[in-house]
């Protein structure tokens, strides 16, 4: 139901349960909007606005035309995700503007009040403006009430999102990436983020005096922020509130905000677990270009193959099998791939014709190296060959710390290209894997041929550099997670494997590696040791079991960088799962069991031993069988840097 006002200043809307209130004003014709939780102030009045090319304002001497406002309330299914049935339930108000002066230029601004956080975008309707639009600017502030703790990886650095978390107060960070997420000194948990990117640039958080936060929009090479004709539509502004740290993990606000599924076909889309030769290259065992030791070699593909079908698994990745690739292939120059020509060593069709008769299929890989010139001349042949080929799923890798050397991947440029890769996969049944990505926002809603995506540091720092500390995995469901699936790569068992190769080791147990399968989540959940370590391996049977697709997702207990119980029910059966882990600090912890269904289930237990952690027999995972029911609570001993990993089997 809509109700319509007019000539009022000041307008607010409240979400459902009137948990979150935004209030809108109009301060000496200034818009401007706060936030409260409750009683509790969030945001104070923040300015809004825009600065156009030749210092044009978008910001003052606006009235007010109409305001409206309506409910909506509904459910719909994911095609795959970490809760399949998502309610959608918000209220909105709309507030049409019109400048005062001779201009007469109009703003929309919709404002969404959920249970779980805000939204808002701004809409500069089409208003018979003939000449180009530049955004100079876009001048929404974030004012918070208080300070508070926060987590953050800097923006406008070299290797894009792929840095540790610094933690400090809201009022010393850096300019950072959202989600940017905040542990407030009021009580609450915020994460600041968007949603539905597209045809605009994305945005960063900087810092403007204390905790007066600056939305700021990544720039072409020229410095203009935005590029766009006739009119343009923001994505979403986001701010996720939660009482608890697992209120983030469970809001699909970010989701909600996003179109309904575009694609009519989706036949070729499935989520599945997947092995590779991915770690053996990261640690040196095998290289990705032609030589002695070149992984994608026909005979080494066809061992995969016939170790991916022993170990039940039924989708294996092929990375470096084309030409192009060198030592130097990762340095940021435009690298030339070929996306259609094999390596000398190479045979498509003896490889892939192999892999069906075993029941594995193949997942392709096309390394752009940045150089999005290049792969846009090949893209259609590339993908048309997988097409030919019977594959359906291709990794997409854009390593670099520009695209073309000139341009931020979050830039305009960059959110236009990602979107762009992505419909054109759809055209060739194909679903999306983006490394070295833009940020997520929820567009695998509408294009569920978007899987999973890298984004942050994953699995492979733990290959070749100092590698991620405990307390890595701890943040990531509290801040990169919250944009949605993150392809981790998780699964070494064998925790000291890359000593004899390039001499580094990863700083979890056995345990917690199993528990990420169900902390992080993927709907393509690779199996990243060497498949050596998993045969035989009594605890390669976790993996083998866990799902990839979800009916429901619960976080039993939680606290930013420290630790993380998380639990989550099939979608095909029954069973629940649990993963916990910590950071560097040992903890028991007790599980409640009351999220079981009625009757009795085996708990099948993966855990550290006594004395296992990452410093003490790491790679041992203690396995114990147990019949529990929901009245029931369990006591569980995570290792330093340790984790543990339960199935629940409903008997």
């Amino acid at each position: 139901m809509a109700c319509t006002e007019t000539k009022k200043t000041d307008y607010s809307v409240s979400s459902p349960e009137s948990k979150n209130t935004i209030e809108f004003k109009l301060l000496d014709g200034m818009p401007s909007y706060a936030v409260k939780h409750g009683e509790k102030e969030v945001l104070t009045p923040s300015k809004m606005g825009f600065v156009f090319k030749d210092n044009d304002s978008l910001a003052s001497n606006f009235e007010i035309v109409t305001a409206e406002t309506n409910e909506v309330d509904n459910t719909w299914d994911q095609v795959w995700g970490e809760k399949h049935t998502i309610r959608n339930h918000y209220n909105q108000l709309t507030i049409h503007l019109q400048e005062k002066a001779e201009t007469k230029r109009k703003l929309d601004i919709e404002f969404r009040a959920f249970d779980d956080g805000i939204a808002f975008r701004y809409i500069f309707p089409e208003q018979e403006i003939k000449d180009s639009i530049f955004i100079m600017n876009e001048l929404t502030e974030f004012n918070l009430k208080d300070d508070g703790n926060s987590w953050w990886i800097p923006a406008y650095k070299s290797n894009r999102y792929e840095h540790l978390f610094t933690k400090t107060k809201v009022s010393e960070i850096d300019t950072v990436h959202t989600p940017y997420t905040i542990k407030s000194d009021n009580g609450l948990y915020l994460s600041f983020h968007e949603a539905d990117l597209k045809n605009f640039a994305s945005y960063t958080v900087a810092k403007k005096e204390g905790t007066h936060l600056d939305l700021d929009l990544m720039p072409w090479h020229d410095g203009v922020k935005v590029r766009t004709t006739k009119s343009f539509q923001t994505p979403w502004r986001t701010l996720q509130i939660g009482e608890k740290p697992g209120d983030l993990i469970e809001s699909y606000l970010v989701l909600n905000l996003n179109e309904p599924n575009k694609l009519d076909d989706l036949s070729y889309i499935e989520s599945y677990k997947y092995t590779g030769m991915w770690w053996g290259m990261h640690i040196s065992k095998y290289s990705f270009w032609e030589g002695p030791n070149h992984g994608a070699s026909t005979k080494n593909c066809l061992e995969y193959i016939d170790e991916t079908n022993e170990l039940g698994i039924h989708h294996m990745l092929i990375e470096g099998w084309n030409k192009g690739w060198t030592p130097a292939w990762y340095e940021n120059k435009m690298h030339e791939f070929s996306f259609t020509e094999p390596t000398d060593d190479f045979d498509y069709n003896t490889v892939v014709d192999y892999a069906n008769k075993k029941g594995v299929k193949i997942i392709g890989y096309h390394e752009t190296g940045s150089n999005i010139i290049n792969y846009k001349k090949q893209i259609d042949a590339g993908m048309q060959l997988y097409k030919d080929l019977g594959i359906h799923d291709v990794k997409i890798g854009q390593v670099g710390d520009k695209l073309n050397m000139i341009e931020w991947h979050g830039s305009q440029f960059g959110v236009e290209y990602y979107r762009w890769v992505l419909e054109k996969a759809a055209q060739y049944q194909l679903t999306v894997n983006f490394h070295e990505p833009i940020k997520d926002t929820g567009e695998r809603r509408t294009y569920p041929n978007m899987m999973a995506r890298e984004g942050a540091r994953g699995q492979e720092y733990n290959a070749w550099s100092e590698g991620n500390p405990p307390s890595h995995t701890a943040l990531l469901p509290f801040t990169r997670m919250l944009a949605g699936p993150m392809d981790f790569t998780p699964g070494v068992l064998d925790i000291m494997e890359t000593k004899g190769y390039n001499n580094r080791r990863i700083n979890t147990t056995a345990s917690k590696q199993l528990a990420l399968y169900v902390v992080l989540y993927s709907p393509i959940q690779m199996l990243a040791d060497l498949p050596e370590n998993y045969i035989g391996n009594p605890a390669f049977q976790f993996l083998v079991d866990v799902p990839t697709d979800w009916e429901n997702t619960k976080v039993l207990d939680a606290e930013i960088g420290e630790y993380i119980t998380t639990v989550r029910k099939d979608l095909k059966s029954d069973d629940w799962y649990l993963g916990s882990i910590t950071n560097e600090k040992e903890r028991n912890i007790e599980v409640d069991l009351s999220f079981l269904g009625e009757g009795s289930y085996e708990a099948q237990m993966y855990t550290d031993g006594e004395t296992t952690d990452i410093n003490s027999d790491p790679s041992n995972v203690t396995i114990t069988n147990k019949e529990v029911t929901a009245s029931d609570k369990l006591n569980v001993r995570l290792g330093a840097g340790g984790g543990a990993a339960i199935r629940f089997k409903k008997l």
